[in-house]
Order: C-alpha cells, then sequence, then structure tokens
C-alpha cells in the first residue's frame, strides 16, 4: 500500500495532440517572400543535409566498435552516443539486471515509464541515451564474466569504464591487463573528479559532486543582494561537458593510434575538469588580483543590457552588447513608452559601454526595462524588438519548442517509432553533415537484448554456454 502512488496514474486530463499537434510547415511556407539569391543558397545547404536523407548515407565511424561499460552515471553514456550516432558499434555491458539509470523517472513515478512489449519498464533518459546501442548483461564480479570480457577485447577499439578508482585493475580487467590482450586498445576512464589526486572519486560520486566542487555552482543563482543561493544546473551539465570531451579524447586516441602511435592508449576524462575548461576567464581573473566572479543570475558582468526580463506571459532575453544596440533597445521602447527612453538616454552615466557596467547602473538600467516588458507578451516585445535590428527571443517553455517550426522543419525533434517502446518523443542527432550524417536508428534496448548475437558473434559462445552462464548469474 505504502507503494501504491509510485504506480497510481494522476496524469493531467487535459488532452493531449499527438506530435506534432501543428503540421511542419511546408518549404514554400518557409521560403514565402524570401530573396531569390538567398532562397537558393538556403534550398542547397537544405538539399545536402536535410536529416530525412540520413538513412541513404553511410555512417563516419563504420567499423569502429565501443563497449560502454559505465553504469549509474551519465557520463559515460553521454559519451558513447555521439559514437553511437555517427555509426560505432556500441555495445552497452550492464550488470545482470541492467543498469540502474534505466529506473530513474520523475518523482520516482512509474507512470512516467516506457513499457516495452515484454513488460519491461524503463525511464525516459535511459531511452534517450541507450540511442543506437545494443545491450548485454556481464557480471563481472565472477571470474567467468571477466574471462568472457577478455575473449570479446580483441576485437574492441574503444573501452569506457566509471568503476571506483582501480577496481577493475584489481580484477585484472584494467588497462594494464587488457592492453596485454589488445595492444590497439583505447581504454576511456570517466569520472567526476579523477582516479588520482587529493579529491579523487569515491564511491557515490555523481554529477553534482562536480557541479559543486569546481567554482559552477557558486557562480550560479541570483546575487545574494536578491536573497539568492548558489544553484546547481537542473539538467546533468557536467556529465554532458565531461561527455564530451571524453568522446572527443577517444577519438583523437584513435586518430593518433592509426596516424602514428600504431597502438592505443589510457584516457582519463572528468566531468569537473570538462566544466573548469568551459568557465575559462574566471582562472585569468582570479589570477590577476585575486577576484571571484559572483553569482550575478540573468544578468551579464560585461554587458548591459544582456538578459532575461520578465513578461507579461514569461521572460524574454534581449541582448545589446555595443551603443547602437543600446540605443535601438530604448528607441524601441520609446514608441510605448517615451518617458523611459527619455530617462535612460538622457543620463550622461549611460551612455558609454563600461559606464553601464557598474551594478547599480545595471539595477537602474533593468528595473526602466521591466517597466516596459512587464506589460507585453514575449511575442509582442521580441516583434517590437526585432523591427529595430536588436537580437532578442522570448524563453521558450519544453512544449512550445516542440512545435516550434523551425525546430520541426529542421528534424531535431522527432518521433521514434521503435520495436520495443512504441513512438518515443525525442531530441535527434546533432552531428549534421553533407556525406555521413549521424541519426538515430533505436532507443534504448531491452536489458540483456544482444546477449546471444554478440557473445556468438564476438566470443563463440553457443547457446548451451549461453544457457549455462545465465543459469550461473555471468549474464
Amino acid at each position: 500500500m505504502a507503494e501504491k502512488w509510485r504506480t497510481e496514474k494522476k496524469r493531467p486530463t487535459i488532452k493531449v495532440l499527438p506530435w506534432p499537434a501543428i503540421p511542419t510547415p511546408t518549404v514554400d511556407e518557409v521560403y514565402a517572400g524570401v530573396d531569390e539569391k538567398r532562397k537558393e543558397y538556403s534550398l542547397w545547404v537544405e538539399s545536402a543535409v536535410r536529416q530525412q536523407f540520413n538513412a541513404d548515407k553511410p555512417e563516419s565511424l563504420d567499423g569502429i566498435r565501443v563497449l560502454d561499460m559505465t553504469a549509474n552515471m551519465e557520463i559515460g553514456h553521454w559519451c558513447s552516443s555521439h559514437f553511437s550516432e555517427l555509426g560505432a558499434e556500441v555495445i552497452m555491458v550492464e550488470p545482470p539486471g541492467g543498469d540502474p539509470i534505466r529506473k530513474l523517472t520523475p518523482f520516482g513515478r512509474e507512470e512516467y515509464m516506457f513499457q516495452s512489449k515484454n513488460g519491461e519498464k524503463v525511464g525516459a533518459r535511459y531511452l534517450s541515451e541507450a540511442r543506437n546501442k545494443f545491450s548485454v548483461t556481464l557480471n563481472l564480479e565472477t571470474e567467468q564474466g571477466r574471462a568472457l570480457l577478455k575473449k570479446i577485447i580483441p576485437q574492441v577499439d574503444i573501452l569506457i569504464e566509471n568503476a571506483p578508482p582501480g577496481h577493475y585493475d584489481k580484477l585484472g580487467i584494467g588497462y594494464r591487463q587488457l592492453s596485454e590482450i589488445n595492444p590497439r586498445l583505447v581504454y576511456m576512464w570517466v569520472g567526476q573528479r579523477g582516479q588520482w589526486g587529493p579529491l579523487k572519486d569515491d564511491a557515490g560520486n555523481l554529477d553534482p559532486t562536480a557541479q559543486c566542487s569546481m567554482g559552477f555552482t557558486h557562480g550560479t543563482g541570483a546575487p545574494v543582494s536578491f536573497g539568492g543561493t548558489p544553484t546547481r544546473s537542473g539538467w546533468w551539465l557536467c556529465d554532458h561537458v565531461g561527455g564530451t570531451f571524453s568522446a572527443i579524447g577517444a577519438m583523437a586516441a584513435l586518430y593518433a593510434r592509426e596516424r602514428f602511435l600504431g597502438k592505443g592508449q589510457f584516457v582519463e576524462c572528468t566531468a569537473a575538469e570538462g566544466v573548469i575548461r568551459i568557465i575559462d576567464y574566471n582562472w585569468a581573473w582570479q589570477g590577476m588580483d585575486g577576484s571571484i566572479r559572483p553569482r550575478y543570475g540573468n544578468w551579464d558582468l560585461a554587458i548591459n543590457i544582456y538578459a532575461v526580463n520578465p513578461c507579461a506571459d514569461g521572460q524574454i532575453m534581449v541582448g545589446g552588447g555595443h551603443d547602437r544596440l543600446w540605443f535601438r533597445i530604448w528607441r524601441t521602447v520609446g514608441k510605448d513608452k517615451p518617458e523611459l527612453e527619455q530617462h535612460i538616454c538622457e543620463d550622461p552615466k549611460l551612455r558609454v559601454v563600461t559606464d553601464r557596467l557598474p551594478h547599480y547602473m545595471q539595477v537602474e538600467t533593468y528595473t526602466t526595462m521591466c517597466e516596459w516588458t512587464k506589460d507585453k507578451t514575449r511575442n509582442e516585445a521580441e516583434t517590437a524588438l526585432q523591427e529595430e535590428e536588436v537580437a532578442s527571443g522570448g524563453v521558450s517553455f519544453l512544449d512550445e519548442v516542440c512545435e516550434f517550426p523551425h525546430y520541426k522543419y529542421r528534424g531535431h525533434v522527432e518521433i521514434v517509432d521503435d520495436l520495443n517502446f512504441g513512438k518515443v518523443l525525442i531530441g535527434a542527432s546533432g552531428f549534421i553533415g553533407m556525406n555521413t550524417p549521424g541519426r538515430i536508428k533505436w532507443v534504448g534496448r531491452l536489458t540483456g537484448q544482444d546477449n546471444e548475437d554478440v557473445f556468438r558473434r564476438l566470443a563463440g559462445i553457443d547457446r548451451e554456454g549461453l544457457k549455462a552462464f545465465k543459469k550461473g548469474g555471468v549474464i
């Protein structure tokens, strides 16, 4: 009874239309009124890279085999997703019963999970990040499981793992042992803060540990004077950034193997150090005079106006990075409220970019701007600003993004009609290319769905052997 809430279906009673609720615009609708020369170029680019033609083209990483042996952490799955979208054969090696990430679902509610034809329930995050990957189960804590892995390793290009520091080495399946079997192996360890050093990973370190340990979280959120506190990213930012860096690192190691090394190598990539790289100028500022970048919410330290502002139906981003844009912004405001334009533009302390940056100058600017935006919808404010060629745009809700003509037309949101889980709305591959684009072929597989195929094909295990492994808890 205590667990009944997990399975109770309390979805909104509002009818949700199938996606897309509004048909994707046609070519004629998109380019209506566009200058013929500009239209000609746009149509050429579109014909070269349009997503609907992806299935007819080769895949750039065809022939590369990746073992994703990470579990309970997004960084490795994000890394291997880049390979699977580009055509590598990515095999997810999960513990018997599956990766715990399979079970993650909003608020723990099963109603937000996807159910397959065989009854298995899987969370949407896992379905998305297991895209194009095969699934096998393997108990690496058993001697037979480790022996089976070693049989496969000669045919593997990249192995990705995130076990606690030194664990695989202790089991005899770390880089030092596996590189003896396959010298061409690129062995990638991914984690939050690394396998070595004073803050090396301990069991249980996940994305928030990394976010909070390297300055990112401290610098995110509203200022203290506004009652703000440090705010970590709602998305698993460190895992995504670190996973992207690790994919680049693995590809660089593959290139080095083929170009001049002739052998693979051990590569380590951490979530924290990936984000340390992207908050770049903070380090120079700290080194200059000890300054620490303060939390500044939706405002910017170096540009004014450059912020998200409240509207009647949400928020709008307005960008004014130089003096000409600054005056265009206030000319727009002045069409409705000339007293606000006059108040700002006649202030001698606000006429030069650098003079507008001190905190109280920004307070003056944004409170005045909000006197105009608060009475307008996002669309009304954006339309008015763009008439003066001011960069601006409303802060979109996810349901609005799903129906944006732009993203639908370009194919960045798509339905995958999966054999196991049915129709799943998904963010498409971000790899757009003329000859070898990325693509989504399927979403996550059932737990161990490919055991027979992979272990027979790569390790020569027959069906009787597989039955014995299953009975013994090896797979």
